[in-house]
């Protein structure tokens, strides 16, 4: 019997982000094994502002404070 080959999606989640201006982006990637325990998926906030900045770097144009994450 062949093996499974690894699924490379699972190494990530995905999650929907609101913000508090109204606006949303969806789809944003967090590493898995940076989520679960005690924590459940708080570490992915932290992760998604950190992109959020290279992104404003990168663009000159800031995202506002995150309203809500949820996992997509």
């Amino acid at each position: 019997m062949a093996r499974k080959k690894p699924n490379p999606k699972a190494a990530f989640v995905l999650f929907n982000v609101v913000y508090e201006d109204g606006s949303q982006s969806s789809n944003r990637k967090v590493p898995s094994e940076v989520l679960g325990g005690l924590d459940g998926d708080e570490p992915a906030r932290t992760i998604i502002e950190e992109q959020d900045r290279e992104i404003a770097e990168r663009s000159g144009r800031p995202r506002g404070p995150i309203k809500s994450i949820a996992r997509a």
